[in-house]
């Protein structure tokens, strides 16, 4: 049976690079449910001429937070004021993006639970009552200015849900979770991608992509854009899966999507500790990473394939992990049946 090609011909090379970026929610791939219901809202606020309640988006890093923030811009017909929390020092900072802001244009706050706790507060009446509180001068003499503003709509977007606080996530109207992608909507995402760039590219070696990608559209995208280097490089009139399977194979990708980075991290944890437990941090210095990047970069995945596991004293390398290292699990009265029991999301 001949192999299918799931997109165009090359681009010429003069031509500029493209972004992946969808701009509208009918190009949105995946996170079916949350898209219907911003559809709604959407259309539901530009009938009655109001601006869209807050917005708060929340998930794993590299599942599209930030487009569909400016998706919801778009979809506004308004212009977005993209920020990010640790670059609002100050709640003048604040105060100089929101008063420069028109009627029911959109502030995009990207790591909002990074917000300083300064700016956090002065943000309670601004997204309450469309107005600020600030305090002019010090001391005897110092006295309060309330600036009206005009209504706007906040978005933030967080990987770290639990650390925005309370009296602000209670601000929020819409609170959109966003989760990993199964591999059909990411095969999808390859397929359109692939056609963006100009490659011409087997369905099975998308597929192939799409298997790897650990269920995340950044790395899906990032992924087809190395292996159009080697293919480049290599001057292939087609990316087959072959190529694509050399290529993930430099780039250290194995099956299951895990890089090089996470095999480092399940080694140290059963070589160096027995598999665990351990705390984090001892196993961020024991493995050279950043305890904030395993956390929030390496962990959700590996929680999600089940080869890690978190315990009230520390993490602990699951039998799948050492299955998948090739490592023999010290307790032998594990069998397969029972993995597959433990883990049922993990099978093929």
């Amino acid at each position: 049976m001949e192999e299918r090609i799931v997109s165009a011909a090359r681009a010429p090379h003069d031509e500029p690079e493209v972004s992946l970026r969808p701009r509208r929610l009918q190009d949105f791939i995946g996170q079916q449910k949350t898209k219907d219901n911003l559809q709604v809202f959407i259309e539901a606020a530009r009938k009655r001429g109001e601006p869209l309640d807050h917005v708060l988006l929340y998930g794993p890093p590299g599942l599209g937070k930030t487009t569909l923030a400016h998706i919801i811009s778009q979809e506004l017909g308004v212009r977005l004021y993209p920020t990010s929390g640790p670059a609002l020092e100050r709640a003048g900072d604040m105060a100089a993006v929101l008063t420069n802001m028109e009627a029911h244009e959109v502030l995009f706050v990207d790591e909002i639970h990074r917000l300083p706790r300064v700016v956090e507060e002065i943000m309670y009446p601004a997204m309450e009552d469309f107005c600020l509180d600030i305090i002019i001068g010090k001391g005897p003499g110092a006295r309060s200015l309330r600036i009206d503003l005009p209504p706007f709509t906040l978005i933030g977007a967080t990987t770290r849900a639990g650390l925005v606080s309370l009296p602000l996530r209670d601000r929020f109207g819409i609170i959109v979770r966003l989760d990993f992608y199964p591999q059909e909507d990411l095969f999808a995402i390859v397929a359109r991608a692939a056609a963006l760039l100009g490659m011409k590219m087997e369905e099975s070696g998308a597929w192939e992509i799409a298997g790897r990608a650990r269920g995340t559209p950044r790395v899906a995208t990032r992924l087809l854009r190395r292996i159009r280097d080697f293919a480049e490089v290599a001057e292939v009139d087609y990316v087959s899966r072959q190529i694509v399977q050399a290529a993930l194979e430099r780039l250290e990708v194995d099956e299951a999507g895990l890089d090089k980075v996470d095999r480092i991290l399940l080694a140290t944890l059963i070589e160096k500790f027995q598999g665990g437990p351990v705390g984090l941090d001892t196993l961020a210095a024991a493995a050279r990473e950043e305890s904030g990047t395993i956390e929030d970069v390496y962990e959700p995945y590996l929680l999600q394939m089940g080869y890690l596991q978190r315990t009230p004293r520390g993490r602990v390398a699951t039998i799948l992990a050492y299955s998948h290292l090739g490592i023999a699990h010290p307790d032998k009265t594990v069998t397969t049946a029972q993995q597959a029991t433990l883990f049922p999301e993990a099978q093929p």
